[in-house]
């Protein structure tokens, strides 16, 4: 069986790369009928953040990623395999560590920070790769005992194979390393608890990980692992190293850019359906041609595919965030008109003023004429329709359009005509208010553009709003034809 592990330090909130991760390797498992499994990875306690751990498990929840094994908020964990809090599984990698001793693939380092220090200052002065150069490698075994009954602190490193280590990588291929080039790592640090390397291994033998999916950045680790799995005489799982997330530049994403939790845009009001789809396409397509974009999550398990990960880095454009939540947020307006009213007005409201709410019904019939306006950026609807209860000032030369043939007679015409045909009609409505235009626009003998856009410019005082008949409908008969005498009177 297929099984896949996200394993987060809780550091802080959860990075849109994490995200990305943990979506693909929840995808992975659940198109092969598998299992994904939450693990943190908490050894290194000087970075630990109170309550990151939890903060990681609601947004995971919220975002709508369930893992089959892992701790839940209560304290518990779900699955056979756990603990699945690394600080609790110490005692299994301090057995793990002696095994690698015993067996020559491991050794105790009594190296000082200070002679660690001097050693690097020497080899950047030569030029040369920052390697520990093996000083402890060959410590004569009543050495070693002594130093331990000193109590001098030591860390466990890892005796690097000096061959070739070759592997196929399910994103880039095939891909090898030379181990002579490659540091023995600390396996296991001076306070007792285990580097990522040791760990990491460990727990994805244990919890029979079967595929490993990560971020690029782990990729020069990877060689050090498989050389653990060997030396553990166990069987490596397959690897799949995600493209680097870049700016617009083409620059490395870093965490300590602005916007980069999910929970930043969970704030601020992006849909989980635009979030999931945001971060799927972030180094992946669907493939085959296909040339949709907007995928539910159940359909992402349906289509997603290792082999339609892409090699090379994933721009991080926010303005594709902004199309997919313009996108889902029209997927998912309800059809019934009242529902659709109510759900644009929950999405807007907080940034409209009290002022413009006063008349609840108006407001409705308003926003019916910003529907797209509302569903692209919210935070501009105070400013989209704030020309309904306040005409603002403008030129007289609004009122007219070179390319329409609209000059400041014909707006005169136009607006005359307009207002004596609009004074006369009994049933204000659009459909009736759009048929005595069209009758004036037959009756004078001029195109649709002489006669509507002066009249939406006169309703509006804007270049750029709603059509005439629907400004000319929500403002009601007495204020469309004020808002005409006042252009009339520019004229």
């Amino acid at each position: 069986m297929v099984r896949t592990r996200f394993a987060p330090s809780p550091t802080g909130y959860l990075h849109i790369g994490g995200l990305r991760t943990a979506l693909y390797c929840y995808l992975f498992a659940k198109h092969n009928k598998g299992k994904f499994i939450l693990r943190i990875e908490d050894t290194d306690q000087e970075r630990y953040v109170e309550g990151a751990l939890e903060n990681l498990i609601k947004t995971l929840d919220w975002i709508g990623i369930t893992y089959d094994e892992g701790p839940q908020l209560d304290g518990s964990e779900t699955g056979e395999f756990g603990p699945y809090i690394q600080s609790k599984r110490t005692d299994i990698y301090k057995k793990y560590a002696d095994e690698l001793i015993q067996k020559g693939h491991a050794y105790r380092c009594f190296c000082t920070k200070e002679r660690l220090d001097e050693m690097r200052t020497r080899q950047a002065e030569k030029k040369e790769a920052p390697m520990y150069d093996r000083k402890c490698l060959d410590l004569p075994e009543s050495e070693i005992q002594e130093k331990i009954k000193e109590g001098i602190p030591f860390v466990i490193r890892q005796k690097m194979p000096y061959e070739l280590i070759k592997f196929k990588d399910l994103v880039r291929g095939n891909v090898q390393f030379d181990g002579k080039t490659i540091d023995d790592q600390i396996l296991v640090k001076s306070d007792g608890f285990p580097t990522y390397h040791l760990a990491n291994v460990v727990d994805d033998h244990l919890m029979e990980i079967t595929h490993v999916i990560r971020g690029e950045e782990w990729l020069p680790s990877t060689p050090k692992h498989i050389a653990l799995y060997k030396a553990f005489g166990w069987t490596p799982p397959e690897f799949a190293h995600l493209p680097l997330l870049l700016n617009a530049d083409r620059s490395k994403l870093s965490k300590r850019q602005g916007d980069v939790a999910v929970e930043d845009y969970i704030k601020k009001g992006y849909l989980r359906e635009a979030i999931i789809n945001f971060a799927a396409f972030l180094g992946w397509n669907p493939g085959k041609g296909e040339e949709r974009e907007i995928f539910s999550l159940k359909e992402l398990e349906e289509i997603f595919s290792i082999e339609n990960v892409h090699k090379a880095g994933a721009i991080f454009n926010l303005e594709k965030l902004d199309w997919f939540n313009w996108k889902w947020r029209k997927e998912l307006l309800p059809k019934n008109e009242d529902e659709k009213l109510e759900i644009l007005y929950n999405i807007c409201k907080d940034c409209i003023s009290e002022e413009c709410k006063k008349d609840k019904k108006f407001l409705y019939r308003i926003i019916k004429t910003v529907e797209e306006k509302i569903l692209k950026d919210p935070k501009e609807t105070e400013a989209n329709i704030k020309f309904y209860f306040e005409l603002p000032e403008y030129d007289v030369s609004l009122l007219t359009h070179e390319k329409m043939k609209v000059d400041l007679a014909q707006a005169k015409i136009s607006l005359q005509e307009i207002l004596k045909d609009l004074e006369k009609l009994d049933t204000w409505e659009e459909s009736k208010i759009q048929e005595t235009l069209m009758k004036i626009i037959e009756k004078l003998g001029v195109k649709n553009g002489q006669i509507l856009w002066p009249l939406r410019s006169a309703l509006t005082g804007l270049q750029f709003s709603p059509g005439a008949f629907e400004v000319a409908y929500v403002l009601g008969k007495d204020e469309t034809l004020k808002r005409i005498k006042t252009a009339l009177s520019k004229l």
